[in-house]
């Protein structure tokens, strides 16, 4: 029974480490006097968070990384819709089951891109930007995914239950910190994900009515 509950340590070690670094984060935006968010640039002008204050704005390397950052959150939310269709690839609807099975089929590979991408995007503003408070959530997010891939990849390795769940309680746990880090790109991407879940309801209750009425015409 221990040997089946220690499959939480790992996840608690990263979700601990997190809080620390956002609590460490709301501790020096504070010290900065000006509150967590974007903090004026050395010129004087406040830039989107993740364009380095030394001259790289458009077209700049911190625009390119930036858009990395950007990129891999839609990545880790497309990732996240087979949430939706986990238990629907019966489903009364076949758009809803070949979209559930392609979904399943790329979950792994979007992923590992979305581990990597924001890999690439975090040493890159760790070299740039250290002293932004902003690097602090960046790390929060990134021991959650961290966490999230290994648990990804020994699923299928380790036969525990509590594995998957695991796995899926962190998903959800990035989420928020995730929208602390990266703002309005977040909150696209996961509006995005609630429209694919809702969108899935839409099309099985559809479908579902569709196969009610059939018999009931012959």
């Amino acid at each position: 029974m221990k040997t089946k509950k220690a499959v939480w340590i790992p996840a608690m070690i990263a979700v601990t480490v997190a809080v620390l670094l956002v609590i460490y984060y709301y501790y020096m935006s504070s010290l900065s006097g000006g509150g967590p968010g974007p903090r004026p640039s050395e010129g004087g002008s406040t830039g989107p968070v993740g364009v380095h204050p030394r001259g790289e704005g458009r077209g700049g390397n911190g625009e390119i990384f930036k858009t990395l950052g950007t990129i891999s959150v839609f990545l880790g939310a497309t990732a996240f819709s087979w949430f939706w269709f986990k238990k629907k690839l019966r489903s009364p609807s076949m758009l809803v089951r070949r979209a559930g099975r392609l979904l399943h089929s790329f979950h792994k590979l979007l992923g590992w891109a979305t581990l990597i991408l924001i890999a690439v995007h975090g040493i890159y503003f760790l070299i740039t930007k250290l002293q932004d408070n902003k690097t602090y959530t960046g790390l929060a997010g990134f021991a959650i995914l961290l966490a999230i891939a290994g648990y990804g990849f020994f699923i299928n390795k380790v036969r525990n239950k509590w594995m998957r769940t695991v796995h899926r309680l962190l998903g959800l746990l990035w989420v928020p910190v995730l929208l602390l880090h990266a703002g309005g790109s977040a909150i696209m991407a996961v509006i995005a994900s609630l429209a694919v879940g809702v969108l899935v309801w839409i099309l099985e209750r559809s479908a579902g009515k569709t196969t009610k009425l059939v018999p009931e015409e012959r």
